[in-house]
């Protein structure tokens, strides 16, 4: 039985595409799935910089998951960094692959920038999913008005 749901979960990954996309793209999954009823911004200011990056998750060609890359350090680290925001897969598609796609596909663009941190402020409903993704809890739990309790999560890259 594990080796059929293994063997069938490699199969739904496969159904998912990631492509770079605009800032503008990202905004209505954010807006639904982080901001929906949150008087907090659903488009960064960092989120037309020249060192920004977006990427999509896409399932039949619909835009199902985004995540966003921001180029700026964070003072707990030493290196050049990178920070994941705004990663959101709509409720619906949840649990098929396309949050660790994500990740995986901004490693591999990271490490060819030479980055050495990735970090993110993790909800704390998301931090198992991060830990299995290989990123680190740092430091204490922290609250993000209107959000909730989040942790300072990163991955070493180079």
């Amino acid at each position: 039985m594990f080796i059929a749901t293994n063997k069938l979960f490699y199969i739904l990954l496969k159904m998912i595409q990631i492509k770079k996309i605009t800032a503008a793209e990202t905004y209505s999954i954010r807006l639904e799935v982080l901001r929906k009823n949150v008087p907090l911004p659903h488009k960064f200011k960092e989120d037309l910089d020249e060192d920004t990056f977006h990427l999509g998750a896409f399932k039949n060609e619909k835009l199902i998951a985004v995540a966003t890359f921001i180029k700026i350090n964070n003072s707990k680290f030493i290196g050049v960094h990178y920070q994941l925001r705004g990663m959101a897969t709509l409720q619906n598609y949840q649990g098929l692959g396309a949050g660790k796609l994500l990740i995986e596909n901004a490693i591999a663009l990271l490490k060819l920038k030479k980055i050495d941190i990735l970090w993110c402020n993790a909800r704390l409903i998301a931090v198992e999913f991060y830990k299995k993704q290989g990123l680190q809890m740092f430091g204490d739990k922290f609250i993000v008005p209107y959000v909730g309790e989040h942790y300072v999560m990163f991955i070493e890259l180079n």
